[in-house]
């Protein structure tokens, strides 16, 4: 999926995807003021999503984050915006979420 994502955001015009395979690599390669966006799915391995997000707030406040999810729901979103996520958007994406995070990419450059 991360790799999909990535495609569809360099063909978007997006530079070329930082990509992390669980948790512990994320926050390592986290570098504050080095990331224009970052994308963030709440199931992943090591560390769930959501101590990816409150790490990466710890060091930056200011970077946009956007969480995916297969998990539709108030609770999971609320979540997610209590861990520092700025959008929520369930997979499988449709036309609407695919929209914002273009949005996202183009306010993030």
């Amino acid at each position: 999926m991360r790799r999909l994502l990535g495609r569809f955001l360099e063909a978007a015009g997006a530079g070329p995807p930082m990509e992390a395979a669980d948790g512990d690599q994320a926050i390592a390669l986290f570098k504050p003021g080095g990331f224009d966006l970052v994308i963030c799915d709440v199931n992943i391995p090591k560390r769930d999503g959501f101590e990816v997000m409150r790490e990466i707030r710890k060091q930056d406040a200011d970077v946009p984050i956007i969480v995916i999810t297969t998990e539709a729901g108030e609770e999971m979103a609320r979540r997610a915006r209590k861990a520092g996520a700025n959008e929520y958007l369930v997979k499988p994406f449709d036309v609407e979420a695919r929209q914002k995070l273009l949005s996202f990419c183009q306010l993030a450059v």
